[in-house]
Formats: C-alpha cells, sequence, structure tokens
C-alpha cells in the first residue's frame, strides 16, 4: 500500500471539498483514539492553522483519551479545546434511572456532535468526519452522532489498514497501540463488542464487499460462518445510518 499517494490523495481531497463550500476552516472531534487522530494530523497538513480540534469528555470516558488526544496535540501544533459533555448527559438522564450503556453511550456521541456543529457555526468551519469504512459498514457508530459529518476522508480506509497507515503519519504511540474503543463506558472495546477483531473482520469484508466473493466461496476457503452471517447481518441491518433519509414519493395528480 502506498501510504505517500493516499496521503497525499487525502489531502486534496479536504483541500478541494472544504474550498467548495467557499469556507476556509475545518473542526474535527479528537476523542484520543486512531481515527480521529488520523483525520486530524491530514487537516493540519491541509488546512495548517485553520484546523480546531475539539476534545468533548464525559464521565465515563477513560482518562487516556483526553491525555492522548493533548499529546497528539502538542506533536503537530494542533490547536484545540475541551467542551465537557458531563453536564448534557447528566442533565437527561438525570431522573432516568433505567437507562442502559448503550442507550448514555449513543446519547453522548449525540451531544458531541451538537457541539462539533454549534462550533462549526460560531467559526465559520466544516465538520470533518472521522468515521472509517469497516465502522460504516458494519453500523458500528451512532447515527447523528460520531457518524454525521460535513465530508469523510477516511470513509473507504479498512480500520485495519489505518494502523500502519496512522505510523506512516506519525500518530503517537499511545494512540496507535490502545484498543480501539468507542469510550461509552469504562473498558469498552470495540473488539469486544463485536466478538472479532478488526483484521478478523476486515478480511472477511474485503473478500463479501470489494472483490463480490459469495458466502459459499468464503466458507469453501476456510471462514467461519458465524463470522459471515455476523457481518452479513450487520451490513444489511445498518445500510440506513450511511443513507439520505428515504422521501416518499407522491403522485399529486392521482
Amino acid at each position: 500500500m502506498n501510504f505517500q499517494s493516499i496521503k497525499n490523495q487525502l489531502i486534496k481531497f479536504l483541500k478541494d471539498e472544504v474550498a467548495k463550500t467557499g469556507l476556509k476552516k475545518v473542526v474535527v472531534g479528537l476523542s484520543g483514539g486512531l481515527d480521529s487522530a488520523v483525520v486530524a494530523v491530514l487537516c493540519k497538513e491541509a488546512f495548517g492553522d485553520n484546523i480546531n480540534a475539539v476534545l468533548l469528555p464525559s464521565q465515563y470516558s477513560s482518562d487516556d483519551s483526553a491525555k492522548d488526544a493533548i499529546e497528539l496535540c502538542k506533536k503537530f501544533n494542533i490547536k484545540y479545546e475541551i467542551v465537557e459533555i458531563a453536564p448534557m448527559i447528566e442533565g437527561y438522564f438525570d431522573n432516568i434511572k433505567d437507562a442502559s450503556s448503550l442507550r448514555i453511550g449513543n446519547f453522548g456521541a449525540r451531544m458531541r456532535m451538537s457541539v462539533l456543529y454549534d462550533v462549526s457555526a460560531r467559526d465559520s468551519s466544516l465538520v470533518i468526519g472521522t468515521s472509517n469504512k469497516s465502522e460504516l459498514l458494519l453500523g458500528y457508530g451512532t447515527i447523528y452522532g460520531d457518524i454525521a459529518c460535513a465530508i469523510n476522508p477516511i470513509g473507504q480506509m479498512y480500520k485495519s489498514d489505518e494502523f500502519d497507515f496512522a505510523r506512516f503519519l506519525g500518530i503517537t504511540d499511545a494512540i496507535v497501540d490502545k484498543k480501539p474503543s468507542a469510550d461509552f463506558w469504562e473498558g469498552q472495546s470495540d473488539e469486544d463488542d463485536l466478538g472479532y477483531s478488526y483484521k478478523e473482520m476486515d478480511d472477511v469484508l474485503k473478500k463479501l464487499v470489494d472483490e463480490k466473493k459469495s458466502e459459499e466461496d468464503l466458507i469453501l476457503s476456510g471462514v467461519e460462518e458465524k463470522l459471515i452471517n455476523m457481518l452479513q447481518y450487520r451490513i444489511r441491518a445498518n445500510a440506513f445510518k450511511c443513507a439520505l433519509p428515504i422521501v416518499a414519493k407522491i403522485d399529486f395528480k392521482g
């Protein structure tokens, strides 16, 4: 994989698409995870000081998340601000005692995106997306939360390929080496939730989606049927998250 070529393509994409809007600034929600770190560094190269990174910790975020995000900003000289979303979560769930961790986590993701869009309005900037191809295919993201954005530079990059790309970009080891997590609750892990590593899932997704291999071909090649079924189900069930809302067609003459 030619990472220099990929980097050049993504920087050109960012510059071209932002220019089309007439804006000059961008905002990125920086979580301390791999995806947002990659996007922030690409945006720094594309826009210089016209990127603003926003750290949005909640009461459920790990201490390392903010520390790692700040370390990245210092290494690449990225401007950042911190907005605590704990009061927003508490304000809504204060009198709701039976809310699951998933409900609270999804609500937090949407509060983060609400803040990012308000910051974008304040600064006349564009919200840049940070969801990779693996997450988008599997629906492993919150609709109108972390999936929301104006443009997305890494939506065609599988998560397992992103680690080497991040190392090429010089992303800090603390971020590259950490276990992928949506940070919904303490100790939460993407791969634990999904039941497989991103490498295991991506190897099959590439064959299913990119190479159009059939389920029968995959089983004959030794892929676990349970994994295939899980991936196919998630792709079908979550496709709506990446689509525009379906608008009813009306025959006004009928």
